[in-house]
C-alpha cells in the first residue's frame, strides 16, 4: 500500500498554532482530506454561513487540487454547521461546486472548536 501525506510539514490553525494533523493523507487511490473551515492565513474569515461555506469548500478543493484530484473524484462529504437554520443557504452554495455530480453527504449541527459557522471534509477516489 502506498501512502502519502499533504501538509504535514506546517499545517497551523487559528492563531499560527501547529496542527498536528496531516490536511489530508491518499492510500491506494483514496484521498481522505480533514475538515476545512472558512480560514485563511490562520484566521477564521469574516461573513455569515454564504461567504464560510465558499470559503470552507473552496479550501478543500485546493487540497484536493494539490493532491491531483477534482471534485469530480468526490465521493463523500461530511458537513457540521453551527447552525441548523443555515442548512438551506450551506445546500444552495454546495450546489455550485457540487451541483453536477454530488457526493454522498452526512451533515450534522454541532458545536464548534473555532469560531465558525460550518466545516467540510471529504473522501475522494481516483485510479
Amino acid at each position: 500500500m502506498s501512502i502519502q501525506r499533504f501538509g504535514v510539514e506546517g499545517g497551523s490553525g487559528t492563531g499560527g498554532q501547529h496542527l498536528p494533523f496531516a490536511r489530508a493523507v491518499a492510500a491506494d487511490g483514496w484521498l481522505y482530506v480533514s475538515g476545512q473551515v472558512a480560514m485563511e492565513n490562520g484566521e477564521v474569515i469574516d461573513g455569515g454561513i454564504v461567504a464560510q461555506s465558499h470559503k470552507a469548500i473552496q479550501n478543500v478543493l485546493a487540497i484536493l487540487k494539490e493532491a491531483g484530484y477534482g471534485p469530480e473524484h468526490v465521493v463523500r462529504c461530511g458537513v457540521w454547521l453551527d447552525d441548523a437554520r443555515d442548512f438551506q443557504s450551506f445546500n444552495k452554495v454546495f450546489k455550485e461546486y457540487f451541483g453536477a455530480n454530488p457526493p454522498a453527504r452526512a451533515c450534522v449541527v454541532s458545536s464548534m472548536v473555532v469560531d465558525c459557522k460550518v466545516e467540510v471534509d471529504c473522501v475522494a477516489f481516483k485510479r
